[in-house]
């Protein structure tokens, strides 16, 4: 992958908003790390346990939850040490939004990342926006600087050209656009 993941040893699959293809993306990053030979740990942000039954049965393994809304930054050390103990690469997928939690605050999907010093794979929405993704990108990787977007991939791209529109208005951003789907 992108050299942001190279030396990960794992990464979150991240998105603006819940319905944007988190876990189609995750689910086929997993198959297709697996295709190349890797061992992955799957694990599902929060207490879900619907995705969490699909991550274990793409990765071949159980799924684990973190949450840190629950555990602590040393708990969430632990239990990701745990479940990764056989697998080369662990693969996370986060819950709604990237920075959306409990209403007072905590458990968002970009804790996780920060606790667990862990990139994220922004997955954008590119329906019904060409351009303004750059603009939507940036402010996610920007927000906070307690994490890394490392890369993006579009979702519900419509055609070669908008996937080519949307390649060139992210081309200028500092992190790598993966693809489309």
């Amino acid at each position: 992958m992108a050299d942001r993941l190279s030396d990960a040893r794992g990464f979150i699959v991240a998105a603006p908003s819940s319905g944007s293809g988190k876990t189609t993306v995750t689910l086929g990053l997993i198959g297709a790390l697996k295709r190349l030979g890797h061992t992955v740990a799957a694990a599902k942000v929060g207490p879900d346990y619907i995705d969490q039954k699909y991550l274990a049965a793409a990765s071949g393994a159980r799924c684990s939850n973190l949450a840190t809304w629950a555990m602590s930054p040393e708990q969430l050390q632990a239990r990701l040490a745990d479940h990764a103990t056989a697998a080369d690469i662990v693969v996370v997928e986060g819950v709604m939004g990237l920075f959306d939690g409990a209403e007072g605050g905590g458990g968002a999907t970009a804790d996780l990342a920060s606790a667990l010093e862990l990139p994220v794979i922004l997955i954008v929405d590119a329906s019904r926006q060409a351009q303004s993704i750059a603009a939507l990108v940036h402010g996610f990787a920007t927000f906070r600087p307690d994490f890394q977007v490392a890369v993006t991939i579009a979702t519900r791209v419509c055609s070669v050209r908008h996937a080519a529109m949307i390649t060139s208005a992210l081309a200028p951003l500092p992190m790598p656009h993966l693809g489309s789907v």
